[in-house]
């Protein structure tokens, strides 16, 4: 059977990306082949894409894309049986396996979960790897003893996928929400997603001011990571908790033992991409019930087709996109 993918190839030595026609043959081994509706564009699949980082473990000729839904055409497993609608993010999909980027994949079933009868596989998409990593965080900071009422949650990176739907999610929930942003042009887009109030990235980008400043919130959600993390762990309150999901601003944290031992502040790490399955369930059918379809309705995101995504690509990686991309697959 023939399908349309993109493919990354070496040129002369050149990383390049393009729509190619592929067969079944070509696809990776599992037990549910998948006709795959849409994909997304993350960070990570634009470094796949342009081959600017280490993303891709396997050889080239490769198809990226950490994300994906679509529905079953054949199953070797009881637990689908084709016209079922699935999600796929992560478990090395598009780092060492071929991933969403094209219109047929084969994939492990024990890699996949339903999707929910609350949403449509673009509002999958629009939520992607981002939104999963958002409400892993909002269950960590729960399950770490957070709870609305408590005091305000600060949410890094607020306008982009992770940040936007933290936003969203803890004001659903009931939480005071404050957006860490450096775009003020982000403001009424925050506020309608139910921010409290905003403040400037550099509040916290420049770092902690001492090893345990004044207390300022009861939780979490950073995907910067860097001085800002080290800024949010010293301004925790007494067992409160943050949620590290994200190195935007780099991989190194240089900080005290004081928060954890003098406040008993816990810093959660969050694994999207080998979240166990249970977890995994729990996440995407609460994104379903907790994570407002008007929410939905308002993050900001755009529809490319695949012949579209090298572009946008380079475009994400220049700090160009705000909001989510998802990738209408079967537009070729």
């Amino acid at each position: 059977m023939a399908f349309h993918a993109l493919v990354v190839d070496d040129s002369d030595g050149a990383r390049s990306a393009s729509v190619q026609e592929c067969t079944t043959d070509q696809l990776p081994d599992g037990a549910v082949e998948v006709a795959v509706r849409y994909s997304s564009l993350n960070y990570k699949d634009g470094l796949a894409v342009t081959g600017e980082g280490q993303i891709i473990r396997a050889p080239l000729p490769f198809v990226p894309g950490i994300d994906l839904v679509g529905e079953v055409t054949a199953s070797e497993v009881e637990a689908y049986s084709p016209g079922d609608m699935v999600i796929q993010t992560g478990y090395g999909l598009g780092e060492n396996y071929w991933g969403g980027y094209a219109q047929q994949q084969r994939l492990q079933a024990k890699h996949l979960v339903p999707l929910p009868s609350g949403l449509t596989p673009q509002e999958a998409m629009i939520i992607g790897t981002a939104g999963f990593t958002a409400m892993l965080s909002v269950m960590a900071l729960e399950h770490a003893g957070v709870t609305p009422g408590q005091g305000e949650v600060v949410v890094t990176g607020a306008s982009g996928g992770v940040g936007s739907t933290a936003i969203a999610l803890l004001a659903s929930l009931g939480y005071t929400a404050v957006a860490s942003t450096g775009s003020e042009n982000a403001r009424p887009y925050l506020m309608a997603l139910g921010a409290d109030r905003l403040i400037p990235r550099d509040d916290l980008g420049r770092g902690p001011n001492r090893p345990l400043d004044s207390a300022r919130w009861v939780g979490a959600v950073d995907s910067v990571g860097a001085e800002t993390l080290a800024a949010i762990l010293s301004q925790t309150d007494r067992r409160g908790a943050v949620a590290a999901c994200g190195l935007a601003g780099g991989p190194d944290l240089n900080t005290t033992v004081f928060p954890f031992i003098l406040r008993g502040v816990t810093l959660a790490g969050i694994d999207s991409n080998t979240s166990p399955q249970d977890e995994r369930r729990t996440a995407w059918q609460r994104l379903s019930t907790d994570l407002p379809h008007e929410a939905l309705e308002r993050m900001l995101y755009e529809v490319v087709s695949l012949a579209d995504v090298p572009e946008a690509s380079r475009t994400i990686l220049d700090g160009g996109v705000r909001g989510r991309v998802v990738v209408d697959v079967q537009a070729g």
